[in-house]
């Protein structure tokens, strides 16, 4: 890739944001090396690790890198059989719990959501948990060897503090006399060469004898260790060093160990670090608010909503581009400040991001193109030191990248022609362009040569394109408008500003009439661009309403369709219940008349019995049809408000809310309306008896065989939940049950709160719980009724 490009586009300021977000130094090592590829592959696998990494994110949160640090040098010199320190030891330590706690987050969150890519990262690690174990049971967390390392450790540093005891005794003994107190600088024992001494004045150094390890530096004091106590320190001495001997041993057996999975231990390291910097890319698009672009290497650019991803996401303006279809070069016109410069850095950028694995800060449905090479030659890069002008400093950035562009390129050029004569510059910036074209490159330049725009204007593979400019606040938009060439505001502007009508007059005069027509021209279309992007958002807000209205529509009927299932399903249930008890008793009697005429000898044939058993089955009713009620009874005068049974529906009960008719009546049955005849419909109880028995005592019946013990919510909405689990307690709260199953799935968790917090208030529930073990776990909670 080309570097120039790189540092133009500022490419190294998001690689210097990414590794800003990176946990460990391996993962921001990996963050410094990233560049982008010219391989879809390549790219199509970096971005869904990326993609990978923004899940897990969203399901589990950040993952812990805790304890995950470069121990690279140090497992370098283990292998080369050198001693390592407690504290190298220690992060090795902290390093093999940091992989195995990694390896198990990645490894729980692989079992919610696909993470194919970060769990073949994850298998090769090695859990050394023995080695770990071995090096806590020998060095503490401020790196510091334990006694327990040992016996031999334990049984000298026992010594150590018992030798250091007797000395101190000694000393303490010694300053305390009234006699050397007078002697003594301080009365207070110190240590000097690792051995213990007291501080006394010059003048009485003949009195104490022994050895003189110091003395202050004015040279009154003398650290002096008295003779009485010499063996003793040196006793002490002999120990220091057996402990040390001891603790060089027991560090370089743990090094030698170490060392032994040296090679494992460092592909390890670099594999966390590639885990890091996975998610340091998640953690960079969770803060663009950038998504997943779709990439092909045909040459195909799309940006929704495109925004600068180093401008402040409040301050920058989204734009739309498309190229590389109907046309491969986009010549982008307008004022000066309006934006030109910014949108072309965006799309080289965005580009950049992309084939590096990197999300976009774009709306989904962005597509970009993996280019072999992305040229830009955008600012003023005058030189003085190279006496080069802003012209020949273009000119010596177009020469280079002329002979690299391929049809796979991206070219990206800024006031292209600038920084000499108009009429020459204009020619030269037509001759470039079609050079371009030629190779069949991806191309954009910003220009303020109107020559251009007549130049793009119907010629094929090439479109306009400016920067809005609001004529009424003298401000750009910074809006890209693809298609509209920009035209010029400098008219308008002074006119505003207050510059006298003869003035503006005249220098109207000036401007040719092909000019004038030509801005005229550009004016109108703009107007008609105004006025279709206005009826396009209506039309867009109605769309949005018609199919937010369809959804509820197709909601509704799906819960009707499933209502009814359920309501069919039963009176199904009943039929074969009906048919089975209807055949058992056809075989009974049929075996009683075989019976029957051989006990009898009765001339009763096989076939008659075969007849009579075909005649009762054929005498069983179907499925889904109810005994008719008795002819003779008189029909009750059903009412609005009376509790109803519906006879075809397996006698599911409801309320009569509305009489359609003097033959019909609309019947309430749990969340669904039906229009029912009035003969299918038996009176259960009249509405003012209703009324009575509500205000009577409650009274419990005694159980039901078909009372339910357990109700399913699942699919529904949280509303129509709270209705079925407040049906379900009354039914069974008066059918004497003690615990009832309310599954609501596990899910987002919404459905399962509304649901206890409604169990918290109601008047039947004692107390809840979720499901354990076998109950359903936390898609379940059981309830405790009074």
């Amino acid at each position: 890739m080309n570097d120039k490009a790189l540092h133009t586009l500022e490419f190294d300021k998001i690689i210097r944001r990414l590794t800003g977000l990176t946990s460990t130094s391996l993962g921001k090592e990996e963050a410094e090396k990233l560049a982008p590829s010219r391989e879809l592959p390549i790219v199509a696998r970096r971005l869904a690790a990326t993609d990978e990494a923004v899940r897990v994110n969203m399901l589990k949160g950040t993952p812990p890198f805790g304890g995950i640090t470069d121990i690279r040098a140090s497992l370098y010199r283990a292998k080369l059989q050198g001693i390592l320190q407690p504290p190298e030891l220690m992060e090795v330590a902290q390093f093999i719990m940091g992989s195995r706690r990694l390896s198990r987050f990645i490894a729980v969150a692989g079992e919610e959501t696909e993470l194919p890519l970060l769990s073949d990262l994850c298998e090769p690690l090695t859990d050394f948990k023995p080695l770990e174990d071995e090096i806590r049971k020998c060095i503490d967390e401020q790196g510091e060897v334990l006694d327990s390392a040992s016996p031999e450790l334990a049984s000298v540093r026992r010594d150590i503090r018992i030798n250091a005891g007797r000395a101190r005794e000694k000393l303490e003994s010694l300053v305390r006399s009234n006699s050397v107190q007078k002697m003594l600088q301080d009365a207070l024992i110190t240590m000097r060469n690792d051995r213990y001494v007291i501080p006394v004045k010059q003048e009485y150094r003949a009195h104490f004898g022994g050895i003189v390890h110091d003395q202050s530096g004015s040279g009154a004091t003398l650290f002096i260790e008295p003779e009485a106590v010499v063996q003793m320190n040196n006793k002490l001495r002999e120990l220091k060093i057996k402990e040390q001997n001891e603790v060089e041993r027991i560090l370089r057996k743990l090094s030698e160990q170490t060392g032994e999975k040296a090679e494992l231990l460092t592909g390890d390291a670099e594999i966390l670090g590639l885990i890091d910097f996975i998610f340091a890319k998640a953690a960079l698009a969770h803060s663009l608010s950038a998504t997943l672009p779709e990439m092909n290497d045909g040459g195909r650019l799309l940006l929704r909503k495109a925004r600068h991803p180093l401008i402040d996401i409040k301050q920058a303006v989204p734009f739309d581009m498309e190229l590389g279809d109907a046309y491969t070069s986009i010549i982008v016109t307008g004022p000066n400040t309006g934006g030109k410069t910014v949108s072309l850095k965006t799309i080289g950028l965005l580009s950049l991001m992309a084939m590096s694995g990197l999300f976009i800060p774009a709306e989904d449905g962005s597509r970009l193109c993996v280019f072999d090479g992305i040229y830009a030659d955008i600012g003023d890069e005058q030189s003085i030191e190279q006496s080069l002008s802003t012209f020949s400093s273009h000119m010596t950035n177009l020469i280079s990248m002329l002979g690299q562009v391929t049809d796979r390129s991206l070219v990206l050029l800024d006031e292209l022609g600038a920084g000499t004569d108009p009429a020459e510059g204009s020619a030269l910036a037509i001759a470039i362009l079609e050079h371009l074209q030629k190779r069949g490159c991806r191309l954009i330049a910003t220009t303020h040569y109107s020559e251009l725009k007549a130049y793009a204007y119907n010629r094929e593979g090439i479109i306009n394109a400016s920067m809005e400019f609001d004529v009424a606040t003298l401000r750009p938009t910074y809006r890209l408008l693809i298609g509209v060439p920009g035209r010029s505001n400098a008219f308008a502007i002074a006119e505003r500003l207050g510059l006298p009508k003869s003035i503006i007059d005249h220098a109207r005069g000036e401007v040719s009439e092909d000019e004038l027509k030509v801005d005229s021209m550009i004016a109108s279309l703009e107007q008609d661009r105004l006025q279709a992007q206005t009826e396009r958002h209506a039309a867009e807000r109605l769309r949005r309403e018609v199919e937010k209205l369809q959804k509820d529509i197709e909601d509704e009927r799906f819960k009707f369709q499933e209502q009814k299932a359920k309501l069919l399903e039963g009176a199904r249930e009943e039929a074969r219940l009906a048919i089975a008890k209807a055949k058992r008793e056809a075989e009974e009697i049929i075996s009683d008349l075989r019976r029957l005429a051989m006990e009898e000898s009765a001339s009763v044939k096989e076939h008659k019995l075969i007849e009579a058993r075909k005649r009762l089955e054929d005498a069983v009713p179907p499925p889904a049809a109810r005994p008719n009620r008795t002819s003779g009874a008189k029909q009750a005068k059903i009412e609005v408000g009376d509790e109803v049974k519906v006879l075809s529906l397996s006698g599911q009960k409801g309320h009569v809310v509305e009489l359609s008719g003097s033959s019909e009546a609309v019947v309430q049955l749990g969340i669904m309306k039906m229009k029912v005849s009035l003969s299918d419909l038996e009176p259960v109880r009249k509405a003012a008896q209703s009324k009575q028995v509500a205000q009577a005592t409650i009274v419990k019946r005694s159980r039901d065989e078909n009372i339910r013990t357990e109700l399913d919510l699942r699919g529904m909405m949280l509303d129509e939940a709270i209705m079925e689990v407040d049906h379900f307690l009354d039914e069974a709260f008066l059918s004497n049950l003690g615990q009832v199953y309310i599954i609501h799935g596990k899910g987002t968790g919404a459905l399962r709160t509304g649901v206890q917090d409604f169990l918290r208030r109601h008047k039947h529930v004692k107390s809840y719980r979720l499901g354990q073990f076998g109950e359903g776990g936390a898609g379940v909670s059981v309830a405790e009724l009074h």
